[in-house]
């Protein structure tokens, strides 16, 4: 068992960028929007010293120190999502029936896969946009969990069951990732 007197981690805030932290809520706020997110753990303090946050804690056990590490990877996330934004980026491929795409409110519309008569659907998560170019896909928001979490929606509404995948690859598959 690994015991740790004390730990600190401190996070830089850039500029343009707002952190407030109020009843264990921490609000980041940027020029591409505000992002909020609970973090309470009776062990980890987290605040604001001037221009960074602190995150510590006291008599932290190996449990503790993997949290601390989570809090800060989130944070970062968090910064980098109101600054510059996350953009994923997919690809229609299909070789057997041509695939339409489109968008419906929250929906996002595969038409025509593997030449079934009834559309498949993936859900979009909240504050995420799609643009659709022939078949490239872009999927961006601030949010990194909800992009992600959106493109393995439409990922998922176009796997293939009941036939060789080796033949039948047809589908929408991610491509690349990364921030703007």
């Amino acid at each position: 068992m690994v015991r740790t007197t004390a730990i600190k981690e401190q996070i830089k805030i850039p500029d343009g960028v707002t952190v407030t932290i109020e009843n264990n809520i921490l609000t980041v706020k940027g020029e591409k929007g505000e992002l909020k997110r609970i973090f309470s753990h009776p062990k980890i303090n987290i605040k604001i010293n001037g221009n960074a946050i602190e995150v510590n804690g006291k008599n932290v056990r190996r449990k503790e120190l993997a949290l601390i590490g989570t809090i800060v990877a989130h944070t970062k996330n968090m910064i980098k999502g109101v600054t510059e934004g996350f953009e994923y980026k997919m690809k229609t491929v299909f070789s057997h029936f041509p695939i339409k795409t489109s968008v419906e409110g929250n929906e996002f519309i595969i038409q025509n896969f593997l030449g079934e008569r009834a559309a498949r659907r993936a859900k979009i998560l909240e504050g995420i946009n799609i643009e659709i170019k022939g078949d490239d896909i872009t999927v961006q928001g601030i949010n990194k969990e909800k992009v992600g979490q959106t493109v393995a929606n439409i990922e998922r509404a176009t796997s293939v069951k009941r036939r060789d995948t080796r033949v039948f690859q047809d589908g929408v598959y991610r491509i690349s990732r990364g921030g703007r």
